[in-house]
């Protein structure tokens, strides 16, 4: 039986207690690892071989920058500029290829909300609003997350989904740093180390259209040195 969810604008945290492995002492000195260089992936590499099927995942993107990292999560830029006169398509484009979950790392107020918005948008497209959820999980632009419960609340909220075999689509601003390190954290959880998860996201990123601005994803020397320590650390918690 299906399940009635209402849109939710604030923190959802569950019970759960989340199996990801992540080392707490870089949200303690995020500028430790600030001048850490940046891995040098290959896709195509050993490691990554061993995930050809995740690797090879086709499925049309809903909108040019944009990329799925599973088949149930889709990474994007920030979806909603009513300043463009296309402000509406970036929405309707996402609901369409069955988004129901948005996952905003954005903080309040550096861009305008569209939260409010998603209901019209299914219910115009003759989709149940009611199914519809997002989530605001605030991480500050180019930085990390503030505390380590802020991940494993992320963590929790898609794997909620994934059981409920539901689409979620995450995003900050431009969907390169905060996004590429939250999906980062996310195949972690699923499975493989640091060096494969940033390999995947670098595969996948490579048919994003702004790639040829922003080559790499995540976006900072930090975000990708925390993505390559969610290994193996869940002792130092």
């Amino acid at each position: 039986m299906a399940t009635t969810l209402t849109l939710n604008a604030t923190f959802s945290t569950l019970d759960a207690r989340p199996t990801m492995a992540a080392t707490s002492s870089m949200l303690n000195a995020p500028h430790a690892v600030a001048e850490a260089p940046t891995p040098k992936l290959n896709a195509q590499n050993a490691t990554a071989e061993a995930s050809s099927s995740t690797l090879r995942l086709e499925k049309p993107r809903p909108i040019p920058n944009s990329y799925w990292a599973t088949e149930q999560l889709l990474g994007i830029e920030y979806p909603w500029n009513p300043a463009d006169g296309t402000y509406s398509a970036k929405l309707d484009a996402l609901l369409t290829a069955g988004v129901v979950t948005f996952i905003d790392l954005t903080e309040a107020g550096e861009l305008l909300p569209y939260s409010t918005c998603l209901r019209d948008h299914a219910s115009r497209l003759g989709i149940d609003e009611n199914i519809i959820e997002y989530h605001r999980f605030p991480i500050r632009d180019r930085s990390l997350p503030h505390s380590i419960q802020l991940v494993y609340d992320v963590m929790n909220v898609l794997r909620d989904n994934t059981e409920r075999g539901r689409i979620v689509a995450v995003h900050c601003r431009g969907g390169i740093g905060r996004t590429g390190l939250v999906v980062g954290c996310w195949l972690v959880e699923n499975g493989f180390n640091g060096e494969e998860a940033l390999a995947i996201i670098a595969q996948r990123w490579q048919g994003v259209a702004k790639r040829v601005i922003y080559p790499h994803s995540p976006e900072t020397p930090a975000q990708f040195a925390f993505a390559m320590r969610t290994h193996d650390s869940e002792n130092e918690l």
